[in-house]
């Protein structure tokens, strides 16, 4: 079989409400989810063994992957014993919460899929997909999507939602740091435990799903007014580069940056008249060379 070519996009957390913590240690979420046509690309074909290659010298490619761990696990739901070799030409930063794992691995189990010639019923493929990751079933998607619980009870996005979002330019941008999903979650946790005056570290349920359904009803709302993320808390709090950055963009440009995910990407709604190339130099200035600058769209 010739080798098969899977894009993996990148996504952005347009909205994120961390609503609580639940007793088997995961969190309560309200997310609105939407992917970019940015991502990385994974080229897989038949082999006599699992194998993975990485543009990105710095990412692990043993079994601590995602990539070969979605790989054992679909070959284990579908039953099929081939194996397959994988390049993944890696262009999402990682530590960034633009969810560039999670896709890859989705990404493989439709490579996986294609080159075993097993398909899976789609509930099969979101159970496998669960297990890698709780971002991991979004991907199935081909769209916006609603995430809740943990992430795995996922609602389309209407229409007049869609149209709304669909074709939006983003800019992306990322210090040389990353953030580690879960001391994001964790550092959220103990601020809300340590939590006595002032406003409470997670977002009520029920004001999260009266604002996503505002949003929702009105055609008429662009999404800036939606955008949020309860991790900016605890994130901006440690990382200062973060908040003193966007709040210059915000003086200077009018722009309505915010974080995604777990970050420590940040995103930011261009308008047509937005002069890209003085925002992306204000990046650059204030983050250094390093930092990960891009221009995407959302699908």
């Amino acid at each position: 079989m010739t080798a098969l070519s899977i894009f993996a996009p990148a996504k952005l957390n347009l909205f994120l409400a961390v609503t609580g913590r639940r007793a088997d240690g995961f969190h309560e979420l309200v997310s609105l989810v939407a992917p970019l046509d940015f991502g990385d690309t994974l080229r897989a074909e038949s082999a006599e063994r699992f194998s993975l290659r990485c543009t990105d010298p710095s990412l692990a490619v043993d079994e601590s992957n995602l990539v070969l761990k979605a790989a054992r696990a679909y070959a284990a739901a579908s039953g099929w014993g081939g194996r397959a070799a994988f390049i993944l030409e890696k262009q999402v930063p990682v530590g960034a919460g633009l969810g560039g794992g999670s896709s890859d691995a989705v990404a493989t189990l439709r490579a996986m899929e294609r080159i075993s010639g097993v398909t899976l019923a789609p509930a099969a493929l979101a159970g496998v997909a669960a297990t890698l990751g709780s971002d991991c079933p979004l991907f199935l998607h081909g769209g916006p999507v609603i995430m809740r619980g943990r992430g795995e009870r996922l609602e389309s996005v209407p229409t007049g939602a869609a149209q709304r979002l669909s074709g939006r330019r983003v800019l992306l941008f990322k210090p040389g740091f990353g953030i580690a999903t879960p001391w994001a979650y964790g550092r959220l946790a103990a601020l809300a435990s340590a939590h006595r005056a002032g406003p409470p570290a997670y977002c009520p349920s029920a004001e999260a799903e009266e604002r996503l359904a505002a949003w929702l009803a009105n055609d008429a709302e662009p999404v800036e007014t939606l955008l949020d993320n309860t991790l900016e808390l605890p994130a901006f709090a440690k990382f200062l580069a973060l908040p003193a950055l966007l709040e210059r963009l915000r003086a200077e440009f009018g722009l309505t940056p915010r974080m995604s995910g777990s970050g420590s990407a940040c995103f930011a709604l261009l308008r047509d008249d937005t002069p890209t190339v003085a925002v992306t130099d204000t990046i650059r200035m204030a983050w250094g060379r390093s930092a990960f600058v891009t221009v995407a769209r959302i699908v």
